[in-house]
């Protein structure tokens, strides 16, 4: 009797894995006890187990420690008590810190992912809905696994879900008061404006689920958060990483053309840099008028425009009013000409009339502005109209009548040119030569001439009338030989002059 040691009752959901004196109590794989009997709780709900425990593990009898089953367990998060396959179950433990001494205790339905010794600190998350979580999911700092999800429960009033993480140490330094957590579960698979993103932490990620973590550049130098601190959990790193802004407007603009592939979260852009985001899509129909209208709610985040450097906030909407009477427009235009999304972007038509923010049931109002593939559809449909309108039927029938009269000239030409080639030509061959043999006849006369010249030359005055009319003679000669000459090289080159003439040349 004074050998034994304090005799507890732990209450679990299911008495599998415990026989009275076989199931024994183990502490670090340890045995500090056994179980002495197996019964009903007094309401039957439960399974109470009576253990006897050596006299040591007295100290370990606490108000935080915590008792389980360790049998072989296969979830999707974890495999363990594999080596009870051999040895059978056993009651597993982990000896709390608290001063309060206690001898009831209720066990664990699974066993705990963190023990009490373990160096680290926990946080508290909070997240819309759980996505792929469980727990034993890993959590994950710049793709290195530092710790896991412990723990997890509803709101109260069920706006959310409570997760409990545990961040090893050293790691834990690494959790800032700025730190911030998002889901890294699964693929991550966005189809925006933006295109098509594909994002995963890790394989084990993809199966079981994940938290990771990072702190922004700016606040590094932050100090480190505290045991138990709270946190937001967003759904991707995008929405955790993006800076707070610190004000925020709303504006409706409406849209006379389709908004298909417009959606709910899609940018709102001014030349490159997102200042704003679609909040809400409506169609508002007029029954005076039965127009239909497209306004698109969005929220516009001024201190974007304003740059690093803040003149202050400002009273709502001046700086966009300012900007509205300066010629800025909200046009549709195309993200990805792969997924179709659309996003709305701000920018400055001078061209366009001016116009200022107007207020509609209490909504500021921007003006827009037809986006550019409505200009060019409309465009196309003037320019149809314009074809539509022309007499293209009696043009094509003069165009036919035309080449056909041009087929006709077409054909004499070529009856033309073959007849020049058969009858011309050989002619014309015939007369050049007929000129060549009088042409050398002539300069033969001529030098004949010259030698009897010269023979008289010596009887004759040099200023004689007969040696005057000598020489122009043979100067009209000289020319007409000259001209034969010429009309010769001109009909070997232009054959068909002789029926044509000699076409007037060109003045170069």
């Amino acid at each position: 009797m004074l050998e034994r040691g304090p005799t507890i009752t732990i209450s679990f959901s299911t008495a599998e894995g415990l026989e009275p004196q076989k199931t024994r109590v183990k502490y670090r794989s340890v045995d500090i006890g056994r179980v002495t009997g197996v019964a009903f709780s007094n309401d039957r709900k439960r399974v109470v187990a009576t253990v006897e425990l050596s006299k040591q593990a007295e100290p370990f009898l606490v108000a935080d420690t915590r008792f389980w089953v360790v049998r072989p367990r296969v979830s999707g998060t974890q495999i363990s008590g594999l080596g009870t396959l051999l040895s059978g179950a056993y009651i597993g433990m982990d000896a709390g810190a608290s001063k309060e001494a206690k001898r009831e205790f209720v066990g664990l339905d699974v066993p705990p992912i963190v023990t009490v010794d373990l160096p680290g600190r926990h946080f508290a998350l909070h997240a819309d809905d759980l996505g792929s979580l469980d727990v034993g999911s890993p959590v994950y700092f710049r793709r290195v696994q530092v710790g896991s999800v412990v723990a997890y429960e509803l709101d109260k009033d069920g706006a959310g879900v409570q997760l409990r993480v545990f961040i090893n140490a050293p790691y834990d330094r690494f959790v800032k008061a700025d730190t911030r957590f998002w889901q890294a579960s699964g693929f991550d698979v966005a189809l925006d404006a933006n295109g098509i993103k594909l994002n995963t932490e890790s394989v084990a990620s993809v199966l079981l689920g994940g938290v990771s973590f990072q702190t922004p550049a700016e606040s590094a130098q932050a100090p480190q958060a505290k045991d138990n601190a709270s946190f937001a959990l967003y759904p991707d790193r995008a929405i955790a990483m993006r800076l707070p802004d610190t004000a925020e407007e709303a504006y409706t603009m409406v849209f006379d053309e389709s908004v298909r592939g417009l959606s709910v979260g899609a940018p709102v852009d001014f030349r490159g840099v997102v200042v704003g985001e679609v909040v809400a899509i409506n169609v508002d129909f007029d029954p005076a008028s039965a127009d239909v209208r497209i306004p698109v709610e969005v929220r516009l985040y001024p201190d974007r425009l304003r740059g690093k450097v803040k003149r202050g906030p400002g009273p709502p909407g001046v700086l966009i009013g300012r900007l509205v009477e300066r010629g800025l427009r909200a046009q549709l235009r195309s993200g990805s000409l792969l997924t179709g999304q659309l996003y709305v972007a701000l920018d400055y038509f001078p061209e366009l009339a001016k116009a200022a923010v107007l207020m509609r049931g209490g909504h500021a109002e921007i003006p827009t502005a037809p986006s550019s593939l409505q200009e060019l559809r409309a465009t196309l449909l003037g320019l149809a109209h314009k074809l539509d309108k022309l007499p293209l039927e009696g043009t094509l029938a003069d165009a036919r009548k035309a080449l056909k009269a041009l087929e006709g000239t077409l054909s004499a030409t070529e009856t033309a040119v073959k007849r020049i080639d058969t009858d011309v030509t050989p002619q014309a061959g015939r007369t050049l030569a007929d000129l060549s043999r009088a042409l050398a006849s002539a300069e033969k006369t001529l030098a004949g001439a010259q030698r009897s010249l010269a023979g008289v030359d010596g009887l004759l005055a040099e200023d004689a009338p007969m040696q005057r009319d000598l020489r122009e003679t043979l100067r009209e000669i000289s020319r007409a030989a000259e001209s034969l000459r010429s009309l010769a090289d001109y009909l070997e080159r232009n054959p068909g002059a002789i029926l044509r003439g000699r076409a007037e040349e060109q003045p170069q």
